[in-house]
């Protein structure tokens, strides 16, 4: 079965189309890509991973369909909860 594995960075992205057999999982394919070969920030075993935007909870269990998207996604530079933190006390200073 076509599938594809995706990974971008701000800017470069790379997309890696394979033929797999019935019953790969989203990690088996990670490996089977080379991406964690062409970036080597990518570490297969932390990297989150999902499927056509929704991250898996157990890459290593989860079997791909025909057609799937695997995306293997990038570690956050900034905790959400603090950027928004950081900007709400920065507009009330704005404010006063």
């Amino acid at each position: 079965m076509k599938i594809q594995v995706v990974y971008a960075k701000p800017d470069q992205q790379s997309i890696v189309e394979l033929d797999v057999p019935d019953g790969t999982t989203v990690f088996e394919a990670a490996v089977q890509s080379g991406l964690a070969n062409q970036f080597p920030e990518i570490d297969l075993d932390t990297t989150p991973m999902g499927i056509f935007g929704v991250r898996v909870k157990t890459a290593t269990t989860t079997i791909l369909h025909p057609g799937d998207r695997v995306e293997l996604y990038r570690s956050l530079l900034v905790d959400p909860k603090e950027s928004r933190r950081t900007r709400a006390e920065s507009q009330k200073r704005d404010r006063s």
